[in-house]
């Protein structure tokens, strides 16, 4: 059956330690947790190993599993070398982390590649397919897999996009994440067809709801990682009261035999205004999902 991890990018009051309890107490199996600067409920990125070992302990402690880490790097198909090897080196350092926490993957934004960039010559794909495989050997190396998102500003944005580079990079220790809500309000595949191309090397998933602002489809973006206030075509809901059939995915899922983890990427660090504390919106996302495998076959 399938494992619920809260994500730490819905805690932003919380410490990481803090968001531990919280998972345990709303009954989750495990965490997915940030690895970047400047964000409270996150890794830092030169982060000390009795600083790691703390977490890993604290986790230990509630008998939760660190299933994935979550960096911020993006540059791996850029055409200055300097520059792909800087995140290149900073993913690497999160495969050592994740040595020490336990986690067994760590999400990748797959190329920095803007809605207006092109790549006539193939050369930025060309980049980040050989910057992939390289850490691609690294991570195979520490037991981790790299699982690269279905996410706006990335060379993975469609679920087609996604299974041709996976397929390019030809890597067992990298694989896809599914987000099904990016692929739905980025206007790409419907959850059938979305799971019918890249099925077979989805390693990792994200859970999320939204509801269309004013039935406006339209999606725009000029950052990687999350959209500006007033680019947003879509309100982030807790999960289960939004346009997303989770009930549908899990059951096509669970056919398919995918048992692995299903990540709750509640987007209260980048839209408080829409949810409330994870301790209520997290709560019931995780109560919601429970029913929804109890319904399956």
């Amino acid at each position: 059956m399938f494992q619920i991890a809260g994500h730490t990018m819905g805690t932003p009051e919380y410490t990481v330690r803090e968001a531990l309890e919280l998972f345990r107490e709303i009954g989750l199996d495990g965490a997915e947790i940030v690895v970047q600067d400047g964000y409270r409920c996150a890794i830092p990125q030169q982060a000390g190993r009795q600083e790691l070992a703390e977490i890993r302990n604290t986790a230990d402690r509630l008998g939760l599993k660190i299933v994935a880490l979550t960096p911020y790097y993006s540059r791996f198909n850029d055409l200055d070398a300097g520059v792909r090897e800087a995140e290149i080196q900073g993913i690497r350092r999160v495969i050592e982390y994740a040595g020490v926490l336990g986690a067994k993957y760590i999400r990748i934004y797959a190329g920095n590649y803007a809605q207006t960039d092109t790549d006539p010559d193939g050369k930025k794909r060309g980049c980040l397919v050989d910057s992939m495989r390289r850490l691609g050997d690294d991570a195979q190396q520490a037991g981790v897999t790299l699982v690269m998102e279905n996410h706006f500003n990335t060379m993975t944005v469609s679920a087609a996009d996604s299974i041709s580079v996976a397929r390019e990079i030809d890597h067992p220790a990298v694989g896809i994440l599914y987000d099904q809500a990016n692929l739905t309000f980025t206007g790409k595949e419907a959850w059938e067809e979305a799971l019918a191309l890249q099925f077979s090397k989805v390693c990792y998933t994200h859970v999320k709801d939204l509801v269309f602002r004013g039935g406006n489809t339209g999606f725009t973006s000029s950052d990687v990682s999350h959209p500006k206030e007033e680019e947003r075509n879509v309100i982030t809901k807790i999960v289960g009261e939004g346009v997303i059939p989770w009930p549908a995915i899990l059951q096509a899922m669970k056919d398919r035999g995918y048992t692995g983890w299903l990540s709750l990427e509640y987007e209260r660090r980048w839209h408080p205004q829409d949810i409330p504390d994870a301790c209520i919106g997290m709560k019931r996302s995780a109560a919601y999902l429970r029913s929804c495998f109890k319904q399956l076959t």
